[in-house]
Order: C-alpha cells, then structure tokens, then sequence
C-alpha cells in the first residue's frame, strides 16, 4: 500500500509537469526502507530514522523534508499516513555552493581517469571521457547529453531537444569535439545495441544519471578533487559553470562586445533568460584583472 500510494504522488507530480528526479529516487528509498520494516504507512519515528542515515546534515534535512510533503498529501486521504516535522534536523535555508571553476589540468586529468575504466577492453572508458569532454566545451546540461541521440548529431552540430526550459536549440562544435565524436561514434558502432542513445555502456544500453554521478564523483575522489561521502568538492554541473566562465574570460572587455557576448552565451547555453546566465558566472582572477583594467581605463577617460 505505501509504495503504491508513493507512486501515484510521484506520478501526480510528473503528470503536471515536474521531472521530480530526485525527490522520486528520494522517495522510492525511503519506501524501500519503511517496507523493510513492515510498514505499511508513512510513520514519523520511521522517516525520521530513514532521514538520519544521511551522510550530512543538509541531505537529512532534504530526506525529512521530502518525505514530509508526501505525507501531507498522503495523510490528506488517509489518516494513517503520518505526517513527521520537517525541522527535526534543523532549518535549512538555500544556500548557492560557490561552483568549482576546473583548470585545464583537472579537466584533462578527469578524462585521463575516465580513460582507465574498467573493462579495459570495452565501449565504457571511451564513452566516460568522451562524455565529459563534450560537457567540458559545450556546457550541456548533464540531462542534455545522456538524452542525445545518434540522429541528433548532425553536420551543423547537436541538435537539443526539449531542453529544461522546453527550448529547442542547435549547439554548434568546434572541429576538435567534431572529430572526438566520430572517434566515439567508431567505437560505437562496434557495440551490438538496439537502443538510439548516443552514449551507451559496455553492454550497449543507455547510460543512466545516477550511474553517471556514481562514476564522476569516484574518479574525483580518485584523482584528489574531492574528499569522502558527504564532503562538498566539484560537481559534474560545476563544467556547465567553467565553461560560462572560460568563455567569458576570452571576450573583448568593451561593454559592446560583453553584451553581445553575454547574449550568444545565454542562448547556447539554453537560458529562457539572460539573467539566468550570470547565475552561472564566477569571479576568477582572470575577470577580476579585466574588469580592474576597464575600471583603471573609465578612470582615465580612456573607457565610455
């Protein structure tokens, strides 16, 4: 009864819109856990004890805080349903984690690493560092990538479709991703598979995201980017960030050119809105020197 009552708030949420990943897998492991106990209905002490096996303080309260807005929803057609607090392990407000701005170095390093996946003889190290390299130079969205198919690699570039904001988009590659994708597409075409997913396993499915974050954050822990379980380091969307950043850095300082910029960069990177591309900006030394030379110029009268 819990888990199909926990599916169909799921399915509600998806049915309207949401893509409710996470608080799906969230939910989904909780339903594990409470009918491993038995449980039949969502109890307090239960989710309380589930939230608690979170390795930090925030996912605790994330973990509580999912299960609680279930509840309401469930307990509003049967009582049963508790509905547990959602401060046992604190308020917690949304605080932005300043994103990881990746060196060249790390990048090449990640893809190295990738390159010594395990089978050694199969599609997946191939596909892992080809997978985060596209990531690296384009700034597609990790959810952008993994639904790429064959058909969607053309001549003119990457066709996006139905993007997060349901936004279409053509992403044009420079000859170096160009030819990077046609060594992976070799390999590819090797592997016997039915499915028209781009990036594919040793076993020529679909690579799935839970997978994808399970393999990035070993291979940073691996390579010294990253500490344990529940320690903050780079993420795999920190790349959509280095790549708004790098860009930036290599624009004419003019206030003409940064606006035109700016602009192109918030339309390949598929924003509804340019104010939605500085979120993804960060000072580096590099801005920060450009934009104390533009000041040092407005000063003199050299800037207008």
């Amino acid at each position: 009864m819990l888990s199909r009552d926990v599916h169909r708030y799921i399915d509600l949420h998806r049915a309207i819109g949401f893509k409710f990943r996470i608080q799906a897998s969230l939910l989904k492991n909780f339903v594990a856990f409470a009918e491993g106990h038995g449980d039949r209905f969502i109890h307090t002490l239960r989710a309380i004890e589930w939230a608690g096996h979170a390795p930090s303080a925030p996912q605790r309260y994330n973990r509580l805080a999912t299960v609680h807005r279930c509840a309401i929803a469930l307990h509003a057609e049967d009582v049963h349903h508790e509905v547990p607090p959602d401060d046992v392990f604190g308020r917690q407000w949304f605080t932005r984690s300043a994103p990881h701005i990746f060196t060249p170095e790390e990048i090449a390093r990640l893809i190295e690493a990738a390159m010594q996946l395990t089978p050694r003889n199969s599609i997946r190290p191939l596909t892992y560092a080809t997978l985060f390299g596209l990531l690296a130079v384009t700034g597609l969205r990790i959810s952008e990538a993994l639904a790429l198919r064959l058909e969607d690699l053309t001549p003119d570039g990457l066709v996006i479709l139905a993007t997060k904001f349901k936004k279409d988009r053509l992403v044009p590659l420079h000859a170096s991703t160009s030819a990077a994708l046609d060594r992976y597409l070799a390999a590819r075409r090797r592997v016997p598979t039915v499915d028209q997913a781009l990036f594919v396993s040793s076993v020529g499915t679909k690579i799935r995201y839970p997978t994808v974050i399970t393999v990035f954050l070993s291979l940073a822990r691996r390579l010294g980017l990253r500490a344990g379980p529940g320690q903050r380091g780079p993420r795999l969307n920190d790349m959509r960030h280095t790549f708004a950043v790098r860009s930036l850095e290599q624009c004419s300082m003019d206030r003409g050119s940064i606006a035109r910029h700016v602009t192109g960069l918030s339309t390949y990177l598929g924003h509804a809105h340019v104010s939605d591309t500085y979120w993804y900006l960060q000072a580096t030394p590099t801005l920060m020197r450009q934009i104390a030379q533009a000041g040092e110029s407005l000063h003199s009268g050299e800037l207008s």
